[in-house]
């Protein structure tokens, strides 16, 4: 395993297993194969509804909790609210959180990194960060925080590689942290291109594999979600081979500087008003 330090020295794993869109028996079962597996870092959210899901999944692997990476999002109905951190504390079973990190840039979210910035230094947290922030947002969170992120959770892939974002987290010493680092569910854009199907052949690996040996050597951390043990124990194969300056070279001749999620006001809108169920999960 790869690790970056991030800005308050704090050391995270760069690979680790994303539980977007798993139901709690899937998000259950993975963590704990990925765990198996030789992962470190899990990644939940209180919108993907499995936070206690992704607890049991701890307990039941032979990892000790020191020797897991725990990172989970705070969602915008809960940045005003006292007791938000605590909460997620108890469903996850956990008596600190590695990481925890804004989800989206929607309702007060100075009020929410306050939340964090209190949590962290009650050292219920070891590291806060933001995810979905653009550019100007990340500088208004700087210009109001006493604890900058250590970290910023964006789309990143071959065709939006964050040239232009990376620069800002360089000034600050922000680490990159890419969703959709496949380019998207279902989507087989970017694993279909001939030059990584080339490299894939080339290095005796998966496509798949290829690109995240990619995101590894452009210093990213990655998050790749899968419920199938076998995709599981394949994301994180990617530490014996390494692509040369030439590899990096054509791949990156792949950006379209276009993302595949577009943001919309009215969606920020409608994300401070949705209330995850949190309460209701199993």
């Amino acid at each position: 395993m790869n690790y970056i330090t991030l800005n308050n020295g704090v050391k995270m794993p760069q690979l680790g297993l994303g539980t977007y869109l798993l139901e709690p028996d899937d998000a259950e079962a993975a963590v704990t194969s990925a765990l198996a597996s030789g992962y470190e870092l899990i990644d939940t959210a209180n919108a993907y509804v499995n936070e206690r899901a992704v607890g049991r999944g701890m307990k039941a692997s032979s990892r000790a909790r020191e020797e897991i990476f725990l990172e989970t999002k705070l969602w915008p109905c809960f940045y005003e609210s006292t007791t938000a951190v605590d909460e997620t504390l108890e469903r996850l079973g956990t008596d600190y959180i590695d990481l925890m990190i804004l989800h989206q840039p929607a309702g007060d979210y100075l009020a929410g990194y306050q939340k964090l910035e209190a949590a962290y230094a009650a050292g219920k947290l070891r590291a806060i960060g933001i995810s979905n922030f653009n550019e100007a947002e990340i500088e208004d969170v700087l210009a109001h925080c006493e604890v900058a992120p250590a970290l910023i959770q964006v789309e990143c892939h071959p065709y939006f590689p964050q040239t232009a974002l990376k620069r800002t987290l360089a000034k600050h010493d922000i680490a990159l942290q890419a969703w959709f680092p496949l380019g998207g569910r279902g989507n087989g854009s970017i694993m279909a291109e001939p030059v990584v199907a080339e490299l894939a052949m080339k290095y005796g690996k998966s496509a798949a594999q290829v690109i995240m040996r990619w995101h590894v050597q452009q210093g990213n951390i990655v998050i790749p979600g899968s419920k199938t043990p076998a995709h599981i124990a394949e994301n994180i194969d990617v530490f014996d081979f390494e692509l040369t300056d030439g590899d990096m070279a054509a791949i990156a001749a792949l950006d379209k500087n276009d993302p595949i999620y577009h943001r919309t006001d009215a969606q920020l809108a409608q994300f401070a008003q949705w209330h995850p169920d949190v309460e209701g999960q199993k």
